[in-house]
Formats: C-alpha cells, sequence, structure tokens
C-alpha cells in the first residue's frame, strides 16, 4: 500500500479509464495516462486522435463521460475548481487580448490567478528573462509575431506558478526558428520540476520528448521513450531515391519481404524482412527499367513507428486491408 502511495505521489497526472463520448462519437476511451513529476511528455496522434479532448478533460473544461483524473492528487472529477491551482492550461488557441500590451496581458491573467501584488512585479520580470518579451512590453499582443505570440501566452499562462502544464499543439503554424525557441524555454521550466504535457503535429517534436504517447482512435497505443520505441521497431529500414518515385513504390508494393513503405520527402522508406532483401529491391527496379538514384540502409525514425503502429492499429480494427 506504501509503495503504491508513493509511486502515485510522484505522478504529475494520472488518468483511469478516462472516457469522453460526443453523442455517436467516442473521442476518448478507456485512457490510462500517466505523466512523472518534472517530465516532458508528447501526446502525438494524427487529427481526430483525441488529443485535444483529453488536454480539455484534463484542465477542468470538459467533464468525463466515465472514468477519472488526477493533477497533483486532486480529482478532475470531484475538483474541477480545485485542479486550478496546480496547472496552466494553453489551447491551440489561447485568449490573448490583442488590444493589450504584452505588460497589461500579463497583468490581466495575473488578476485573473488573483496572484499577490507584492510578488507580482518580481513574478512579470522572472518571465520577461526566460520569454525575452521585456524589449516589447509596450507592444500590443495583435502586433506581435506568431511565434511572440506564443511566448505571451506561455508566460500568461505561468503567472501563477503551476506545478503541472497542458499544451495543445503550441507550436502549430509558427515558423522553425520560434518553434526551436519555444522548446528551449519548456526545457528550462523542466529545471524547475514543471511536469509538462504536450501535444503535437510535428513529430520531430516528439522525439525531444522524455515519452511519448501515440493516440489513434481516442486509445493511446504505444508509450515508451522515443528512442526506445525506435528501436522495437522490426526489420530493416531503407531510403531509395528513384528517378520515378510513384512506380517504384508500385513495383516494391508487390514484393515478398516488404514490411512498409511510405513517402519521405522526394523518396521513400521502405522496411524490410531482412538486409539482404535490398538485393531483391535493385533486381526489381532495374528490371521494371527505374533509376535508382540512392539507395541505403538508415535508422528508423520516429514517423516510421508511428506509422507502422498506425497501419497495425488500422488493421486490427478492419480499417484497412
Amino acid at each position: 500500500m506504501s509503495e503504491n502511495h508513493d509511486a502515485q505521489n510522484d505522478l504529475a497526472i494520472r488518468t483511469e479509464k478516462l472516457s469522453r463520448r460526443f453523442d455517436e462519437v467516442q473521442a476518448v476511451q478507456d485512457l490510462d495516462l500517466t505523466v512523472r513529476r518534472g517530465e516532458l511528455f508528447g501526446l502525438v496522434g494524427p487529427d481526430g486522435a483525441g488529443k485535444t479532448t483529453t488536454m480539455r478533460m484534463l484542465a477542468g473544461i470538459l467533464e468525463p463521460t466515465s472514468g477519472d483524473a488526477w493533477i497533483d492528487g486532486v480529482s478532475v472529477v470531484k475538483d474541477p475548481e480545485g485542479i486550478k491551482t496546480h496547472l496552466a492550461y494553453m489551447p491551440q488557441r489561447f485568449g490573448l487580448y490583442q488590444d493589450l500590451t504584452v505588460i497589461e496581458n500579463l497583468h490581466f491573467y495575473a488578476d485573473l490567478f488573483r496572484v499577490p501584488r507584492r510578488i507580482r512585479a518580481q513574478r512579470i520580470e522572472e518571465l520577461f528573462g526566460f520569454s525575452r518579451l521585456g524589449p516589447f512590453k509596450d507592444r500590443l499582443a495583435g502586433a506581435l509575431s506568431g511565434g511572440m505570440k506564443q511566448k505571451l501566452g506561455l508566460a500568461c499562462a505561468l503567472i501563477h506558478e503551476p506545478r503541472v502544464l497542458l499544451l495543445d499543439e503550441p507550436t502549430n503554424g509558427v515558423d522553425p526558428v520560434s518553434r526551436r525557441d519555444f522548446w528551449k524555454i519548456l526545457y528550462e521550466l523542466l529545471k524547475e520540476r514543471i511536469s509538462i504535457l504536450v501535444s503535437t503535429a510535428y513529430l520531430d517534436e516528439a522525439e525531444r520528448t522524455n515519452r511519448v504517447g501515440l493516440m489513434h482512435n481516442g486509445s493511446l497505443i504505444r508509450v515508451g521513450e522515443p528512442q526506445e520505441m525506435k528501436t522495437r521497431l522490426p526489420g530493416f529500414m531503407v531510403e531509395l531515391t528513384t528517378s520515378d518515385r510513384s512506380k517504384a513504390r508500385e513495383v516494391l508494393a508487390r514484393m515478398s519481404g516488404l514490411l512498409d513503405i511510405n513517402t519521405f520527402g522526394d523518396g521513400l522508406h521502405v522496411r524490410i524482412s531482412q538486409e539482404s532483401d535490398q538485393e531483391a529491391m535493385r533486381n526489381r527496379l532495374e528490371e521494371a527499367g527505374i533509376e535508382i538514384r540512392s539507395l541505403r540502409s538508415i535508422s528508423p525514425s520516429i514517423e516510421d513507428t508511428f506509422l507502422h503502429l498506425i497501419t497495425r492499429a488500422q488493421k486490427k480494427r478492419g480499417d484497412v486491408a
């Protein structure tokens, strides 16, 4: 009993059979998820997987149909208001006031969260320190770039010093440089032992997390460390570029020993049963008159892993042949 209690105390977020139905649509089903204290956990999945619904339930905004979740040990179902002092939730469209300046937005959210005035100035300076928004404090929020708006949204969410941070696709539509800067800020927050659950549509971002969970059709189909998930992918991965990508894919799709074939940029990622199948690939392509420009063994990416897992999940459901 004591060991189990200690283990639960080490969790910033815990869900137990968390579910949400909208009429006939089961958006989230029997979700069992844990996020440890001081952990950066990534939630990845295609549109409609249930990521946003999960975030909204954890934030106490959306009532679960069944199951429960705990934020720092406080029940989302029994005390949805009580969890709000423990967490910050930044939805895809954070409610910044465009006609207020940066500093006015921060003061507005400080009022909302009842941050005492005696510590407010110091807290805002700390937020300016990691967000680098200080030089722009008198600029209207509506005049900020997309990346700067995200930083301001995060600063507003953190004004009351929460221990748990929920971020729903925070870098969606943000330029690559701003995305990189945003993730640097998240790593700084981890040093303060803030627990972060972030959903993302960018699979390269999933590799930056401590652990990642893949959601599909409202369920978690795999959870693990990014590197461990990649090494568990069976077979051998090959990167192929040819004179005719579409025809090459069609030719190889009929080859025995082929496990997966997916388009990546200008080429193909082909997963084969054994390394020696590369020779069979080469022969088939040459017989079809397709020029091979590059054929090399590579380590699988997190995207390769997720495509495999989603395809397997679809086959179990009968969604694909």
